[in-house]
Formats: structure tokens, sequence, C-alpha cells
């Protein structure tokens, strides 16, 4: 855009009016003063006799870099463009307002300040807007200036990162400085320089004493609970996102809720709740912030472009956690796919339908765009990525094939991601499943041979039991596109175990989630036996409703191995009823 632009409200101003604004760009003030006299005079002039309020950013070297038409608050500059930003220091930039009436800054003056984190805010107020100068046009003349700046905050900040579970309006407000009404030789006085340096050094001391690990993402989650959703419901699932955001290596700073009818179109929230985000951004410290839900494109650049830093969904940090924990080869392709085909729509641009195919008529000239070429590639790659794991999920099938010739019975242990299905199977068959106490700790299928006892002559047979990979709450559709052949285990195996953790809090509706991916199966799976694990952590009340609503269920605790006896000779009784039911 050009050098001279005038950002704000013009309407109704006069070419010459214009004119004034754009001049304001050849001044210049000393880099250790805040304003000059003469400078904030002409503010004032001008802003009399347009009967606005004018705002000028300059640069730490004096220099005017933006001008707007209106309050702090409409002017500002977006967080995205800023030269500078972090909680650590200030941008280097400081904002000089003029006010028609004289009355302390305002809330929302401030607010941008804040959001900015600009050096200073200097508000002008103006008298005398009536009087005529020479050569035509009102004039004014400067009453008073305010000063204002941020303040490092207090323990607040300890608070809420100790205490990510506490809302945004429970605890937080802006912490700033404003000054008592003085006289513009008073301000011009005050050396500019040394203020933002001490503020500096003083942001940096906090900033370094509130860091852990600088190579962990500093996470601020978003959540928005509507109509349809029940507070349990949704607490339950803002809990379980901030536990993927630490098994995807991130550090929740704090978590924050909106309740809407309906979600915001652009930005998922208001507007009042997004200027909210970004001053927890720019206070705490975050670099990133995580929603609770699938964004659209469109929805993600405008957020980043408000809130300044990362803006990612639900969605991308499961994608990120599978990345981390895929270690097979099959595994990892399935993973590239899923994360290409998340990725492929989200590109910046006139979007897939309007993409060129890359030759014959009418894609031939200058040359393409390197978005187009980017899309092209990502779409060739994806195509090759679906053929290897169609080869994959042949392979399998051929596995399958050769077990059932050998009629081994297989039973596939299904869960909710945490629930002890690797701990489960080392426990049975003495395998060396990796496990941890994290979401998705693994993710390829692993299968090894049990014997369990027959359940009509209780002489020992051989099954076959798999691991696979853990369900989720509204399991994203790319990660189930990609994983259909790991999934395919589930639906060709004679029979099912479906592992609960009892001790999970939200274990009633882990079932409700791992029934509907079953239902979405392409093949309806075997019959199934319903596990309790992690007894020994439950509670009796839990115990006992657990017995009631199941009564035909398994309880076992794998990692204490406590039932396991009970649970190989349930394993036999269920495949004689898969085989005589089959």
């Amino acid at each position: 855009m050009p050098i001279e632009t005038i950002f704000g409200n013009l309407q109704g101003l006069k070419h010459s009016q214009q004119k004034q604004l754009q001049r304001l760009y050849h001044q210049r003030i000393p880099g250790d003063s805040f304003t000059t006299p003469e400078f904030a005079q002409r503010l004032a002039a001008i802003s009399s006799e347009i009967n606005q309020p004018v705002c000028a950013y300059l640069n730490r070297r004096g220099q005017v870099i933006r001008v707007g038409v209106g309050t702090p608050r409409k002017t500002q500059i977006p967080l995205t463009e800023l030269p500078r930003y972090g909680a650590e220091r200030l941008s280097g930039i400081r904002c000089i307002a003029t006010q028609l009436k004289p009355e302390h800054p305002s809330d929302g003056a401030l607010t941008a300040m804040a959001l900015q984190r600009l050096d200073a805010l200097i508000v002008i107020n103006i008298t005398g807007t009536g009087f005529q100068r020479r050569g035509g046009g009102a004039t004014g003349y400067v009453k008073e200036a305010y000063l204002a700046h941020l303040a490092p905050q207090d323990a607040r900040t300890l608070i809420t990162s100790q205490n990510p579970q506490l809302e945004t309006s429970d605890y937080f407000s802006p912490s700033w400085s404003v000054s008592p009404p003085m006289s513009l030789d008073a301000l011009s006085k005050q050396d500019f320089l040394d203020l933002v340096e001490g503020l500096e050094e003083e942001f940096q001391r906090e900033f370094v004493g509130k860091e852990v690990d600088s190579n962990r993402d500093r996470v601020v989650i978003v959540g928005v609970v509507t109509q349809k959703d029940t507070p349990q419901r949704f607490q339950d699932t803002l809990q379980e996102l901030g536990r993927l955001v630490d098994t995807a290596g991130g550090e929740v700073l704090q978590m924050m809720r909106q309740k809407r009818s309906r979600i915001h179109p652009q930005t998922v929230v208001g507007e009042g709740k997004v200027q909210e985000i970004a001053l927890s951004v720019q206070t705490l410290g975050a670099n990133l912030v995580v929603f609770d839900r699938d964004l659209s494109p469109a929805q993600v650049r405008n957020l980043e472009a408000q809130i300044g830093v990362r803006v990612v969904d639900r969605t991308e940090v499961i994608l990120d956690i599978f990345a981390q924990r895929a270690r097979s080869g099959a595994g990892k392709l399935q993973v590239e796919l899923a994360q290409l085909e998340y990725m492929l729509p989200r590109l910046t641009g006139r979007g897939q339908a309007m993409s060129r195919l890359g030759g014959g008529i009418g894609t031939r000239g200058p040359g393409e765009t390197k978005l187009e070429t980017e899309r092209r590639a990502i779409s060739r790659r994806i195509t090759r990525l679906q053929k290897e794991v169609n080869q994959l999920q042949a392979h399998r099938e051929r596995l399958r094939q050769r077990r059932q010739h050998r009629e081994v019975p297989t039973i596939a242990i299904v869960g909710y991601t945490n629930a002890g299905k690797s701990t489960l199977l080392n426990a049975l068959t003495n395998a060396s499943v990796y496990t941890a106490d994290q979401l998705f700790a693994t993710l390829d299928p692993t299968t090894r041979r049990l014997v369990v006892p027959h359940a009509l002559t209780n002489e020992a047979q051989e099954i076959l039991v798999t691991d696979t990979v853990g369900f989720i709450h509204e399991l994203p559709e790319a990660l189930m596109d990609a994983f259909r052949a790991t999934l395919e285990e589930v639906t060709e195996a004679d029979a099912l175990v479906h592992l609960v953790d009892l001790s999970h809090p939200a274990w009633l509706s882990h079932i409700r989630s791992v029934r509907d991916i079953l239902a979405q199966m392409p093949v309806t799976p075997g019959p199934g036996l319903v596990v309790f694990n992690k007894i020994d952590r439950a509670n009796s009340e839990t115990l006992a409703l657990a017995r009631e609503e199941y009564p035909m269920a398994v309880f076992i605790s794998a990692y204490e191995r406590l039932g396991l006896e009970t649970l190989r000779e349930r394993l036999g009784q269920l495949i004689q009823y898969a085989a005589a039911s089959g």
C-alpha cells in the first residue's frame, strides 16, 4: 500500500484535509521525546478542523509510520503487521491520539495499547475547536495530555499459569499506568527511551521467570459452548483438549470459554472475546491458540490477524500427535496422508475447484503461482499415498486370510484412547508394546498369540489378540479415511474386547463415542465383550454403577494384573459364541 495511506474513517473529508493528514508522514520528532509541543499542536489543529479524533503512530526513531482518523481502538495496527511482538518486550511503536472532549483515556484506547504492546499512548485533550485560523478552517489548542504505558503484571499471571481452568473473566485485567493530566512542556521534558528501556528490562525478567521450557509451545485453549452442549460434556471436551495439547508437547497456560447461541461465521467467538484472547496471549507470552472445534481456513486467517499468533484447531493437534507417535512405515504413511488431506483445502487461494491442471489448453503462459504449484504437488502426493494405503490394505487382507485359513480366531481390543489397551496386551501375552499415560501413546496395531481355555472342553486353545489405535470423541474424518487399513483389523476380527477406563470421569461418554465410531465401520464388527479397566483407581460408587449398567462385563486392572484369569475364561467363551453365531 502507499506509504502515505490514511487509515480509519475518511468519509466526508475534503481533499485538502486528507492532504494535511498525509503531510504528517513527513514529520519527525527527537527519538528520546514522547512528542514535541509543535507536533502535538499540529495534530490538535487537524483534529479540530475535521472534528474527529486523529492518531499518529511513531517508531523509536521518531518517524510517523501510520496515521489514522478515529480512536486508537479503530485505527490500531493489525498484530501481524507489528515489527516486534511478544510478552517479553514492547512493539517499538508509540501512539499520539487526540480527543475532542477533555476526559481520561478510555478503556478502549488503553486496551488497544495493551493489545499492540505500544511503547506508550499519549492522549491529547483539545479545546477551542471553534476558533478560525488564518487561511480558513477551525483550529484548537492542547489543553492537557495523559501519558499511559504498560506495567509489568503482578502475581495474577502466576495464578493463571498454575490454574488454567480459571476463566479469563475471573481474574484478568490488563496492567497499565496512566499519569495525571500534564502540560505539553512537562510531557516533552520526559525521557521516552529511558522509560521504554526500563519497562522492557522488567518484562524480560518477568518473562524469563515464567518460562519453563522455551522449546514447548505456550498454549491458550479456547472452548465454545452452544445450546446443544451439556455443561459436563463441554467441560470433559475442554479437559481432554488440554491433555491432547500436553501430549503434543505444549504447555497449557490458560483455558478460555464463551457461551454462544451459534458459532460466529468469521471468528467462531465474538469480537470482544477475540480481543480478550489477544490480550491474554500477549500478557501470558503464549505463541499458540487452540480451539476446541474444527476451524475453516477463513476463520483461521481472521483469528490469526486479530490475535497475532498461530491458531490451530483440535484436529490439527491430533494430527500432530499422530505424526509424533507413528513408528512403522505403515503408520507414517497413513499419518502423512491424513495431514495432506487436511492441509489441501486450507491452502490460501482460489480453492481446489479453480486450480489449473498443469498441462493443456489454458495452462500455458507466464507460469503458475507458487500456491498453484504447491496445491498440485500435494494432490499428486495424496494420490500416490492413497495407492500405497490400498496396497497396505491388500497386504493386511492377505495376512488375515492366511490366519483364517489356519482357523486361528482373532480378537481386536478397541477402546477410547488411554484406556489401557497396550497395557492389557502386554499383561496377557508378555508383549513389549510401548505404554504411557498419554493419549494415543501407540498407533500401530500389534498382534500377539494368546492361549485361553476352550469354553466347552476347557482345553487350551490359541487365539490372536490385536491392539488397535485408540478412538476419541469425534475422531477426525481425515484420520478415519487414512487409517482405514488399520481400522479394518477391527471389522475383520472374530470378536471385540471393548476396553473402558473406569477411573475416567467421562467413562460413560467414552463408551458412547467408541460405539458411535464402530457404527460407522463399513463392515459390522463381531460380538463384543465390555471390559472395565483400572478398577484399582475407581471409587466404589462408580464400580457399583458400572456393575448395575453392565452386568455381563469383566472388571480388571491390567497394570496390577487383577482379574486377568477371569478375562481369559471369558475370552474363550467369546470366541465360541462368535464361532456359533458366525
